[in-house]
């Protein structure tokens, strides 16, 4: 009995030493940062991936993580067992297991970056999409140069019969991995809408425009006519003012929308002369859609155009244009701008 005794002592003496030892280490694992991390990487976690397979995962990246068995009582130390989220995490130099259960079992997912860009076209905004890896591509199907695609889109968006052009707000949205081209087209459409309501509502009076899909065209011309945000209201003004008078936009870019594929980088005579739904040279008032993705401030521009009496103006070469009330002292400009500079 004496030797039993001195055995249970031993035992319960190494138990409660190997205890410790756990312990010890336990505590040390749950705010000890995650190695070798040298560099920010990242985990993406499955819809209904338990915790020993997301550890399993680490590991197969290298990462040392300690014993499955920590993160389980971690994770019911925490109460966050069973409540992780889904998705793509970020793994910074210097996380710790316990920053790592926080961050998912608050759903603290990367949010990726897409750029919109004013003057895009709706064939240039679908290649962005589909280049752009991390989102899912589901919508785009069919020639992606084809600039009158898109009928089965906007279907899609329940807007159909709509032209996908200039319908997509240009901005910055975040989305997660996994989101589709949809989702964030239905985002891009939506802000669109409630813009150019918006703006319409708290219009200028006395516009030649007679709804806010006019403005909306106009607003994609203003676009591709300038970058100069100091310019835009004078030259929705021109246009406001020809629109006005019943005198043709004449207007470039139409034109080269109007060429589609067969825009070779330069306008001929003979593309001013070739009469197409787009060609403001041959053909009064606004093209039949939008040439381009307007932002907000060409849209503002053309509800609100700057007074002018102005009917033409000329790129001088610079970024800036030359603005002309009579047709004598315009051809005066293009002398001094553009046929000097050719």
């Amino acid at each position: 009995m004496r030797v039993l005794r001195r055995v249970i002592v031993l035992l319960l003496l190494f138990g409660a030493i190997a205890a410790g030892y756990f312990y010890r280490d336990y505590a040390r694992f749950a705010d000890a940062a995650l190695a070798p991390l040298a560099k920010p990487t990242t985990v993406d976690v499955a819809f209904g991936t338990p915790l020993p397979r997301i550890v399993t995962d680490l590991q197969a990246q290298g990462i040392r993580t300690g014993l499955p068995l920590y993160w389980r009582l971690l994770a019911r130390q925490m109460d966050v067992a069973g409540k992780l989220h889904a998705g793509e995490y970020a793994l910074e130099p210097g996380i710790t297991p316990r920053a790592l259960l926080a961050k998912m079992a608050a759903g603290k997912v990367i949010q990726h970056k897409f750029t919109i860009v004013e003057g895009w076209t709706f064939a240039q905004l679908r290649m962005a999409l589909s280049n752009d890896k991390e989102i899912t591509e589901v919508a785009m199907v069919g020639e992606p140069f084809v600039p009158f695609w898109g009928k089965e889109l906007m279907q899609k968006l329940g807007e159909p019969g709509l032209e996908p052009e200039g319908q997509f707000l240009p901005e910055t949205y975040n989305f997660v991995k996994g989101e589709t081209d949809i989702d964030i087209l239905q985002r891009a459409h939506k802000a669109m809408k409630q813009t150019l309501d918006k703006l319409w509502n708290s219009r200028a009076q006395d516009l030649p425009l007679h709804s806010p899909y006019e403005a909306l065209i106009l607003a994609s011309i203003v676009e591709k006519e300038t970058a100069q945000p100091a310019e835009r209201g004078l030259i929705a003004g021109v246009f406001e003012h020809r629109l006005k008078l019943g005198m043709r936009l004449q207007t470039d870019p139409t034109v080269i929308y109007g060429l589609g594929p067969n825009y070779d980088g330069k306008i001929h005579t003979r593309d001013l002369q070739t009469d197409t739904p787009y060609n403001t040279y041959t053909r009064a008032g606004l093209p039949p859609t939008p040439i381009a993705l307007p932002g907000a401030a060409s849209i503002e521009a053309v509800l609100h155009p700057a007074p002018t009496d102005a009917l033409y103006f000329v790129a001088r070469g610079d970024g800036t244009h030359e603005f002309s009330a009579t047709l004598e002292a315009h051809n005066r400009a293009v002398a001094k701008y553009q046929l000097h500079r050719q």
